[in-house]
């Protein structure tokens, strides 16, 4: 898993282009939105692209889990977890 912790927190550096951030700088379980890394809505439309680029999993407009998948780098590591052991 934290490999897989590691492969998300550079995506999220790469596909959003965080300059000044390194993956050491962002906590597993700190906010990606608000008050933690600071990002916005455009950023998770980004940062979803990304992810479904890279894992293969898609995050659903209306999918009412989104806002929770999205939370953290722990939250977005145990749903990729969570939807590659489904196409298993």
């Amino acid at each position: 898993m934290d490999e897989l912790k590691q492969q998300i927190k550079e995506c999220i550096i790469s596909s959003l282009e965080l300059e000044d951030i390194t993956p050491e700088n962002i906590v597993d379980s700190e906010p990606l939105f608000g008050t933690g890394l600071g990002l916005d809505s455009i950023d998770a439309l980004e940062l979803g692209v990304a992810l479904k680029k890279k894992f293969g999993v898609k995050f659903g407009s209306d999918d009412t889990d989104a806002r929770e998948h999205f939370a953290s780098v722990d939250a977005l590591a145990a749903y990729i977890s969570a939807e590659k052991a489904k196409s298993n």
